[in-house]
């Protein structure tokens, strides 16, 4: 998502179907680079995430 010269930064958004549009106005960018910190703020650290497969793996 993001490269050397952000303005030349792209997004792919895809469904079943297929490529079903590309996001690269600065606006568009800015909102879809502020959900995925939001998402990422949501996500467990690599010790926590692996911490939780092997709990759940150990309880199938």
């Amino acid at each position: 998502m993001e490269g050397a010269v952000p303005q030349l930064d792209t997004v792919q958004l895809d469904s079943h179907h297929g490529a079903r549009e590309f996001l690269d106005e600065e606006a568009q960018l800015t909102r879809y680079r502020a959900v995925l910190d939001r998402m990422q703020s949501c996500t467990l650290d690599t010790a926590e995430s692996r911490d939780f497969i092997h709990y759940r793996v150990q309880s199938l």
